[in-house]
């Protein structure tokens, strides 16, 4: 079994200030790592206004070159107070994943790769489905709230409990964004 660092799971309401907490963070990255990011985005649940979560904030990293990042900017990353977890690549392969605050509570994670990564797009799309269907968001929380009450602190039943909805969800989130994407398509000038 793999352990929560933090103890048991927590789901916290949504906290107006995460996404201040995320400004305030992408500005730390953005000024350590100065042109290497390219982007710096809020993921993950505490991205969805409205939506209770692990009081983590994600931040999504876009650089030019994953391998030009390991050489230069994992020890600016660390200076900011983050870890980074070399481990993490057999899980999340094509990213180096960084965390804020252990041996926990966690605070920030830092997930860094290239925008050209399927999994930056698959965050991304995620999240602004989550942001324009409030019912989804809702059975994404129902969902966790139970996971984290029937997990206590095993993080890995937590996360594949989420599997199957995530994975649905997301197709239905690429699909939206198609349709959105061609309705735009079609009320721009020819």
């Amino acid at each position: 079994m793999e352990k929560y660092g933090a103890g048991s799971i927590v789901v916290a309401e949504y906290d107006p200030n995460w996404p201040v907490l995320f400004e305030q963070e992408s500005a730390r990255i953005k000024q350590a790592l100065g042109p290497f990011a390219l982007a710096v985005e809020h993921a993950g649940s505490t991205a969805v206004p409205g939506l209770p979560s692990k009081p983590i904030i994600d931040l999504l990293v876009g650089v030019r070159s994953l391998e030009e990042a390991k050489a230069r900017v994992i020890e600016p990353i660390k200076s900011l107070g983050y870890v980074y977890m070399p481990e993490y690549v057999s899980w999340l392969p094509g990213e180096l994943f960084f965390r804020k605050g252990p041996p926990g509570p966690w605070t920030h994670h830092v997930h860094l790769m290239e925008p050209s990564h399927d999994r930056w797009e698959t965050l991304l799309v995620f999240r602004d489905y989550l942001r324009a269907h409030p019912e989804a968001a809702q059975a994404y929380a129902d969902i966790k709230r139970g996971l984290a009450a029937s997990s206590v602190d095993d993080i890995a039943a937590y996360r594949n409990g989420k599997t199957v909805f995530v994975d649905e969800t997301t197709a239905k989130a690429r699909a939206w964004r198609a349709q959105v994407e061609r309705r735009v398509g079609f009320n721009s000038p020819a």
